[in-house]
């Protein structure tokens, strides 16, 4: 019969809104480590550069995934010039590579530092980006996350990366 589900199969022994939570742990199973990485962009007056997304709440620092196939020097540019309009003019300094247990037992974030940049005008508000601004790291807006938080007092401080986000 046209339209109907099949009387037997996996559709059939699972209840549909059960099917995409367990493909998608599947994924997270077999899925390898995971890369992302962070931009701690730190201006001539020593202000940093945070966002604040439209589906997370919270002030962060700026980054995103490595994709298939790119370095991750690479998604460093590609997420700042995205999401801030930010263009690296000298080679970024590795903070460090930390283990984000908030996103799996694989997942990391390569955290860089970068001082020499152009800061172009950022096409905010938009459908990921609600805003954009640079913050003196000893006046950092309301609902900086905690992280975010630690990595600043780090590179500010001199002190070396924590091992985990």
């Amino acid at each position: 019969m046209e339209g109907t589900a099949p009387a037997f199969g996996p559709a059939s022994l699972l209840p549909r809104h059960l099917i995409p939570s367990l493909l998608h742990a599947f994924g997270r199973f077999r899925r390898g480590m995971t890369l992302g990485v962070r931009a701690l962009v730190i201006d001539t007056k020593g202000d940093i550069l945070l966002l604040r997304h439209s589906y997370v709440p919270g002030w962060h620092l700026p980054g995103g995934g490595v994709e298939r196939g790119e370095a991750a020097e690479q998604a460093l540019a590609r997420e700042l010039a995205e999401e801030t309009a930010v263009e690296i003019l000298a080679p970024p300094r590795l903070h460090g590579l930390l283990l984000n247990l908030n996103h799996g037992r694989r997942d990391h974030v390569a955290v860089y530092v970068i001082e020499h940049f152009r800061a172009g005008t950022p096409d905010v508000p938009n459908r990921e980006i609600l805003e954009v601004g640079f913050f003196p790291p000893a006046a950092l807006p309301a609902g900086t996350t905690p992280a975010t938080r630690r990595r600043i007092a780090e590179v500010t401080g001199g002190q070396p990366a924590a091992p985990y986000w």
